[in-house]
């Protein structure tokens, strides 16, 4: 049932709105099947399916508001997630941020969000991918552990304003981390997709075995400010964290590394590089998105950073309305714009350097500023000359990447990572500030 057709989806919900009595009401359906299989040390561990269509409905009653959900679909059991809704609505204490329910929507149509591929993906197809991925170590005597998932759904929502929205999506990630026998090197890759035409596990699975078998021996070197190249996977955490502060109420109160000095956001300002421009379109072939917010407004292009001037922030219906300021919702994934270069093209144009696969364990210190701190992991190597001379021990850092997005000095191809588009890149002075036995 975890699929359902527009048209199903739709009968539902308005059979839910039917027996409301509420002052205003909202149903939303998610379904979605799937399935993930997960191994270690070269041998299939787990492996699980997904099948659930579940409905969530928002009763209110002047500023009173009650949610209730439910996943059976007869009417008795309708009738009760509505009721219980209704009474939690009864009990609730009136919200001060109350915005009426939104009315008609127009949705832009993203018909590459959904991938029959995908949606057909089958047990087999699972095992056979992470069959060729630990055949691939075994013969190379490493050990890996990874995971494969894969899901296939949609989203409807009605309210009884008259909205009405309804969009399918599919999407697989696979991650692998290869150690080698001794535990001393570890390699690691990752990827999500749509569409599985583009998925190859073995090839994802050489590039982290040759990193494991890269790193061992590493050497320790002196914490302190270096050239980095981060590749995608060491920049998307730090970048997603960043996009995740472009909230215009944190900012407007004080709370922001784009709050302004005296009141206000920086909104206009020019805050970054000017090779950096970071935007977000829920249409894109590479990174489709939901083509509209959980709150039912609709997702446009917005461009967030356009040559290093910060254009847009996102907010809530009600802070938009307060502050009289552009009603944007926060995107869902965003792109990052980029050349044309590889990793390894910025390794050849580096003439001493480190290169970073993976950050993780990373935290904030300071939110106004973005400062943070984590560890480097699964591959770090000393570059000198254009070439990767040696593995180097992994360090910890702390690092802003507002900081980081100001010592820009190359930008790479943008690649696919967690439903965004993101490019390695070469940044100076960043900051190790200390070792880390960890591989």
């Amino acid at each position: 049932m975890a699929i359902l057709s527009q048209t199903e989806a739709q009968d539902i919900l308005k059979k839910v709105l039917s027996f409301s009595t509420a002052d205003e009401c909202e149903a939303t359906l998610n379904g979605n099947i799937g399935g993930n299989v997960r191994s270690a040390r070269n041998t299939i561990s787990t492996a699980g399916a997904v099948d659930n269509v579940s409905l969530a409905v928002q009763s209110r009653f002047g500023k009173r508001s009650g949610l209730a959900t439910c996943n059976e679909f007869d009417e008795a059991s309708l009738r009760r997630c509505v009721q219980r809704a209704e009474e939690i609505a009864k009990l609730a204490p009136e919200s001060p941020e109350y915005v009426p329910l939104l009315g008609p929507q127009k949705y832009l149509a993203s018909p590459s969000s959904f991938a029959q591929r995908t949606a057909d993906i089958t047990p087999d197809y699972r095992a056979q991918q992470i069959g060729a991925s630990m055949a691939l170590c075994e013969t190379k005597k490493l050990s890996s552990a990874a995971f494969f998932q894969d899901s296939a759904g949609f989203v409807a929502k009605r309210n009884s304003k008259g909205l009405e929205a309804y969009q399918r999506l599919t999407g697989l990630d696979f991650s692998i981390t290869v150690r080698t026998p001794d535990g001393t090197g570890s390699g690691y890759a990752i990827t999500n997709y749509t569409d599985l035409a583009k998925f190859d596990a073995a090839r994802l699975t050489r590039v982290a075995a040759e990193k494991a078998a890269s790193s061992v021996k590493a050497k320790a070197i002196e914490p302190g400010k270096y050239t980095v190249i981060l590749e995608p996977a060491a920049a998307v955490d730090l970048l997603s964290n960043m996009m995740g502060a472009f909230d215009a109420r944190n900012a407007d109160e004080g709370r922001s590394f784009l709050s302004k000095k005296g009141g206000g956001n920086k909104k206009g300002e020019k805050v970054f590089e000017e090779r950096v421009t970071i935007y977000s379109d829920p249409t894109h072939p590479d990174v489709p998105d939901l083509t509209f917010a959980g709150d039912g407004r609709p997702q446009q292009k917005v461009t967030w950073i356009e040559k290093g001037v910060v254009k847009n922030l996102y907010t809530s219906r009600f802070w938009a309305q307060k502050a009289g300021i552009p009603d944007v919702p926060p995107p869902g994934g965003w792109i990052m714009e980029g050349g044309n270069q590889s990793t390894a093209d910025l390794i050849k144009g580096t003439a001493k350097g480190i290169l970073v696969t993976r950050l993780y364990y990373i935290r904030a210190v300071d939110p106004q500023t973005l400062l943070y701190t984590g560890l480097t992991r699964d591959g770090t190597f000393y570059i000198e000359n254009g070439q990767i001379k040696f593995p180097v021990k992994n360090f910890r850092f702390n690092e802003s990447p507002v900081i980081m997005l100001n010592n820009l000095e190359a930008v790479g191809k943008p690649v696919r990572l967690s439903g965004n588009l993101v490019p390695p890149l070469k940044i100076r002075d960043f900051t190790f500030t200390s070792l880390s036995d960890a591989v």
